[in-house]
């Protein structure tokens, strides 16, 4: 972070299927050694019905301050009914949903990340739902941005992808009527901060634009 020239990260939990590869209490641990760089982002389990409670937890007892859970690795869009209670939490705590939207880079179904016409729909039918998309949608970037445009709710983050591949039509929409809506990402430790920090400082964007895409937006989002 210090050779990125990053201020914060956020460290997400991990949950599959078939159990927990990074709970919410080891998240917890990093953070509370590194309160003043670290933010916890809580993970679920989707059959889990005390899922809601433990969200709750993660967000009221350790500070976390999202809930992220990735299609691929359920099998299921986020339209899903098992989301929906996990939703609702998400609203009564003011924090975002977080989610991977676009092909899955493991060797998994790619459909459940697809933009529209699942976040459509769950956008659609919670609005008050801030949600947050990572991986930027390749190669259904257009649908993403479309979204990102239609709903006041829904914003793309870049994570996974470093600055110098970012598809033509993000930059655009990031450096103009989409200022406001995407956020910076690394997905550290797949892509190192100071490769991403340092490519995305020299994107071709004003100097406003990039102070909200590399930080602004992620205060206001996050309530950081």
């Amino acid at each position: 972070m210090d050779e990125g020239g990053v201020e914060t990260a956020l460290l997400s939990a991990w949950c599959l299927q078939d159990g927990w590869m990074i709970s919410n209490e080891q998240v917890a641990e990093f953070v509370a050694k590194n309160p003043d760089r670290l933010v916890g982002v809580a993970c679920a389990h989707l059959d889990d019905p005390e899922a809601p409670a433990k969200l709750e937890t993660a967000v009221l007892k350790y500070g976390f301050k999202a809930l992220r859970i990735v299609p691929w690795a359920w099998g299921r869009p986020p339209n899903h009914p098992s989301y929906r209670p996990l939703f609702a939490k998400c609203i009564e705590l003011d924090i975002p949903f977080c989610t991977q939207v676009g092909h899955a880079g493991p060797r998994m179904a790619s459909e459940p990340g697809r933009p529209i016409p699942y976040l459509d729909e769950v956008a659609l039918a919670f609005p008050q739902l801030k949600i947050v998309c990572g991986h930027i949608g390749y190669p259904w970037t257009d649908e993403m941005i479309a979204l990102a445009w239609k709903y006041d709710n829904v914003y793309i983050d870049t994570s996974a992808y470093l600055p110098r591949y970012y598809p033509p039509q993000l930059v655009t929409f990031m450096g103009s009527n989409g200022q406001d809506k995407v956020l910076f990402g690394t997905n550290f430790p797949m892509l190192s901060f100071r490769d991403c920090a340092d490519q995305a400082r020299a994107l071709n964007i004003s100097d406003q634009a990039k102070a909200k895409f590399l930080a602004e937006n992620a205060r206001r989002v996050f309530n950081l």
